[in-house]
């Protein structure tokens, strides 16, 4: 694995660490539904791309 691939793998891991924080505290708070929907969706994608990569 290039440098490239590990870099983009490194980001998508921080990036759905900090989606799932989101979806917790929109969880809880629930002041907008929609918000729950698209943070679900969101972490979705970032879990595909990262299993695509690695």
């Amino acid at each position: 694995m290039d440098k490239k691939a590990k870099k983009k793998q490194d980001v998508l891991r921080q990036r759905l660490q900090k989606l799932q924080q989101q979806l917790a505290g929109a969880r809880k708070q629930m002041d907008d539904p929609d918000e729950v929907v698209r943070l679900e969706k969101d972490i979705a994608s970032a879990k595909a791309e990262l299993d695509k990569l690695g």
